[in-house]
């Protein structure tokens, strides 16, 4: 069994207050003993926000798991004003070994609101029943424009990568080596749309080549219940609860959903954390 766990961690702050990476991750491992951990809102350099101390929370975490092997998907760097550099992104931790890792920028269209640049960081997780591509990412939330371009650029990266697995490149020496690849992939992360968005459908609409669907592993596990609550269940100025956080599967690992689990006891972030258990 594979267990994949997806948390917006807002840099480790808590409803208490406190920014705390180790009782983040201690957390995690207590929903379950996970093989990959995908984690939105990782910050390096930050100490403006709320709780946090500016350390480098990307290697932080990969401190606190010094088995996995650690993936940065950096979407935001920018200069700190005293020569070195502010990071701000998603990060993916597998505990089998990573073959090849692509990071997406996805596309940052003009808008008139408060946004920032977003990506798409996909890691092919070796598993012992064979390669899995696993993704994770953070949509704007600020804006439909941007996520509606966001999911297209989503779309297209799964396109492309599930025809490279048709039409192989030619193998070669050095950067042209191949690496293990595979139609199947787990999108993860906070989408920032309700489950009944347009565009949060719009994720999993069929394609006109053959390219497997990426299906809500939650409706595809309970296909008659409302998703539970992902945010704002335990703080409320962001609006009521609601979901946000989803995990998709490509159509053929749905059969294998052996669990879809949204935790809804923890404190640690203003999001929960997603589980999903598949057989494979």
């Amino acid at each position: 069994m594979l267990r994949i766990i997806t948390w917006n961690i807002q840099w480790g702050l808590g409803i208490d207050g406190n920014a705390d990476l180790r009782r983040l991750v201690d957390e995690a491992r207590a929903l379950a003993d996970f093989d990959v951990l995908c984690l939105q809102e990782v910050a390096d350099n930050f100490s403006d926000l709320k709780g946090n101390d500016g350390r480098n929370q990307f290697a932080e975490i990969a401190g606190l798991l010094p088995d996995f092997t650690a993936i940065e998907g950096v979407a935001l760097d920018i200069p700190d004003g005293t020569g070195g550099r502010r990071r701000f992104g998603n990060m993916i931790l597998s505990r089998f070994p990573v073959a090849q890792v692509l990071r997406y920028t996805l596309p940052w269209e003009a808008a008139a609101t408060r946004n920032m640049p977003r990506l798409l960081l996909e890691a092919v997780v070796e598993t012992p029943s064979g390669p899995l591509r696993v993704m994770t990412t953070h949509l704007e939330y600020s804006s439909e424009k941007l996520r509606r371009a966001q999911v297209e650029g989503i779309r297209e990266a799964h396109r492309t990568a599930c025809e490279r697995t048709v039409t192989l490149r030619e193998n070669g020496p050095g950067t042209y080596a191949l690496f293990p690849a595979t139609p199947s992939a787990v999108l993860t992360g906070d989408f920032n749309m309700r489950p009944d968005d347009p565009v949060k459908q719009r994720v999993s609409e069929s394609f006109d080549n053959g390219t497997p669907a990426l299906l809500d592993a939650w409706r595809a596990a309970h296909p008659s219940e409302a998703h539970p609550t992902s945010f704002c269940l335990y703080e409320q100025s962001n609006g009521p609860p609601h979901c946000c956080d989803f995990v998709f599967v490509t159509e053929d690992l749905a059969p294998r959903i052996r669990r879809v689990h949204y935790d809804q006891e923890t404190q640690a972030s203003d999001h929960q954390p997603v589980l999903v258990e598949l057989d494979i």
